[in-house]
């Protein structure tokens, strides 16, 4: 199980990070874009919606396994408010991505 969750942790990490450089200006911790913000469609992006949030409970599950399975616990709850965050995000990005909808047709959370 150790060995599992670092490989998920280090899985998890590198989703986020590469997910983040491909946001760039548009990454944000809040749920609306910011002005200068774009629809990013590639990398992660063209298969998932929300390759951040993945990646991060990915991390979190993954460490979880390696130190303290009752972290899962904690990692569902981040998993269920970023499930929720992202359904606030995704009416933002409707109203100022009109191509939002097909993008969301086409790809997962």
């Amino acid at each position: 199980m150790t060995y599992l969750g670092f490989v998920l942790a280090a899985l998890g990490l590198g989703l986020v990070i590469w997910s983040a450089r491909l946001l760039g200006r548009s990454f944000t911790p809040f749920p609306k874009p910011p002005p200068e913000g774009e629809l990013v469609q590639t990398g992660p992006f063209g298969i998932v919606r929300h390759p951040i949030y993945v990646g991060g409970v990915l991390f979190a599950a993954g460490l979880s396994l390696a130190f303290s399975v009752y972290g899962l616990i904690l990692t569902g709850v981040l998993a269920v408010f970023w499930f929720f965050k992202a359904r606030v995000e995704e009416r933002h990005l409707s109203e100022r991505f009109p191509q939002y909808a097909e993008y969301r047709q086409r790809t997962w959370f």
